[in-house]
C-alpha cells in the first residue's frame, strides 16, 4: 500500500483555467486536466527560469517528485498543443501559501494568496505604508523584502 502524496506548495493560483484552441467548438475538444500543482511546477521553471533544486524546494517536495510533476505537466501541455486538445486546470494535491502584512499607519493585519494582487495597500486606510511579517508578526526576511519594506 502506497503513503498518500505529499501537499505540494503553490504561489499562484490561476484566474484563468481553461484554454482551447480557436475555431474548434467546444462540443468537439478532448480536454487534458492539468492539476494547479503541474502549472505550478511549468510556472516555476518555465516562466521564472528557476532550477529544479530551487523549484522542489519552493514546492515542498524531493527533486525527484518535483521532476515527475514537471514531466507529467509538459507532456499533457504538448499532448495539447499537438492533438489539439483543451487543457483545463483543476484539482491536485497542493497547498496555497499565504502572505501576511502589517500598516505602519493604523496597525491593521492581513492575510493575501500570493499572486493576487500587484499593488499592495491597507485595505483598512488605504495607504501603501505596509510591512511584510511572517504569521507570528516578526518582519518578514527576504531579498525582495528589504527590512520589513518592499524594494
Amino acid at each position: 500500500m502506497s503513503r498518500p502524496p505529499k501537499c505540494r506548495k503553490v504561489d499562484f493560483i490561476p484566474q484563468l483555467t481553461y484554454f482551447k484552441p480557436a475555431g474548434v467548438p467546444l462540443k468537439d475538444l478532448t480536454e487534458v486536466t492539468l492539476s494547479v500543482e503541474e502549472l505550478e511546477a511549468i510556472r516555476l521553471k518555465d516562466l521564472m527560469g528557476l532550477e529544479q533544486e530551487a523549484c522542489s524546494e519552493r514546492m515542498g517536495v524531493s527533486r525527484p517528485t518535483y521532476h515527475r510533476i514537471l514531466s507529467s505537466a509538459r507532456q499533457k501541455v504538448a499532448e495539447a498543443l499537438i492533438k489539439g486538445r483543451a487543457i483545463r486546470v483543476e484539482g491536485g494535491n497542493y497547498q496555497v501559501i499565504i502572505r501576511h502584512f502589517r500598516c505602519q499607519m493604523c496597525g491593521h493585519q492581513w492575510e493575501e494568496v500570493c499572486g493576487r494582487r500587484a499593488e499592495l495597500t491597507c485595505p483598512s486606510c488605504n495607504t501603501e505604508q505596509i510591512l511584510r511579517i511572517n504569521k507570528d508578526g516578526s518582519l518578514f526576511n527576504c531579498h525582495m523584502w528589504k527590512e520589513g519594506k518592499r524594494i
